[in-house]
């Protein structure tokens, strides 16, 4: 036997003993948060490739099979359908038991993933509709997207949105993990961080993409553009008589029809911003914006050094 094959034949770590800790560790963990049998999770993977089916189903000649003719496209939108909403069904139900154990609850009723499935199924055309919209929007608002397909195919805030409208029917229904899931994969994969709690009206365009932020209860209205950057947040995180962080109360900005908000703006808290306002880039906001206002930072003023300045 050579020197490597010896030194190979002896374990060098304490995998028994490893394996043991680890045990003793899920266990205490999973004692704390359950309070019967420990239930089964979720899967992300099954979570998000049915997100990205009904991505194909939704869209089938951009993100379906390639040289799919039109007498196939409706087999194959019903045949994907049925696979992902199946798939959807079956997490659907692995969250409520999840959440039910976690209350103490007991088993969750079967007919409530159904129900929750169906009404997202139902919400496909409505999601579809708004996506048109807001390609078109991305066509509009940008001069060098030479056609709707581009949005479609290859801009990152369309992507972001329409795996935000599918996460927040998702939310909205009463799947609020199964949302959160979907829509941080969006986010990794576009650099766009939309809470699936945010509602988005139709018409919205976010142009590059990259850092923006829009909290769970920001309320978006129709026709808004906004910037690389840009974050919709939250001012402060309030807490309840026992010290703990209160959870679900509105604390994210209320944005208004036709607004436009430019690169690295941060708009933070309750506040409003106006109808057809505009929010300059690098605009630091904590207060409501009338309507129709143009807000932005002070113009920088050049000096000679004859002037003093720099001195």
């Amino acid at each position: 036997m050579n020197a490597l094959a010896e030194i190979h034949a002896e374990e060098p770590f304490d995998v028994d003993g490893l394996v043991e800790r680890l045990r003793d560790l899920r266990s205490l963990s999973q004692r704390r948060r359950y309070r019967g049998q420990t239930p089964k999770l979720p899967s992300r993977k099954t979570l998000i490739a049915a997100i990205d089916d009904l991505v194909s189903a939704l869209y089938p000649r951009h993100f379906g099979p390639q040289g799919l003719s039109a007498d196939e496209v409706d087999g194959f939108v019903g045949k994907t359908l049925r696979s992902a909403l199946r798939a959807l069904q079956g997490q659907i139900k692995l969250e409520l038991a999840l959440a039910a154990e976690g209350v103490g609850a007991g088993e969750a009723d079967p007919r409530r993933a159904f129900e929750i499935a169906a009404g997202f199924s139902a919400a496909l055309p409505t999601i579809r509709a708004l996506a048109d919209s807001d390609a078109r929007a991305g066509f509009e608002g940008d001069p060098s997207a030479a056609s709707i397909d581009e949005v479609i195919f290859s801009f990152p805030g369309f992507a972001a949105v329409l795996r935000h409208r599918l996460a927040h029917q998702l939310y909205k229904l009463g799947a609020p993990m199964l949302a959160r899931i979907a829509s941080e994969d969006a986010h990794g994969r576009t650099g766009v961080d939309i809470h699936p709690g945010a509602r988005i009206g139709e018409r919205f365009f976010i142009d590059h993409g990259t850092g923006v932020v829009i909290g769970e209860t920001a309320i978006v209205g129709r026709n808004v553009r906004v910037y690389q950057g840009v974050t919709l947040g939250a001012k402060r995180f309030e807490t309840d008589a026992t010290g703990a962080l209160r959870k679900n109360y509105p604390r994210h900005p209320i944005v208004e029809d036709d607004v436009v908000i430019y690169a690295g703006a941060t708009i933070l808290g309750r506040v409003t911003i106006g109808r057809g306002a505009s929010i300059g880039g690098g605009v630091w906001l904590t207060v409501d914006v009338p309507a129709n206002s143009h807000l932005a930072q002070a113009k920088p003023r050049q000096e000679s050094l004859d002037d003093g300045a720099g001195i």
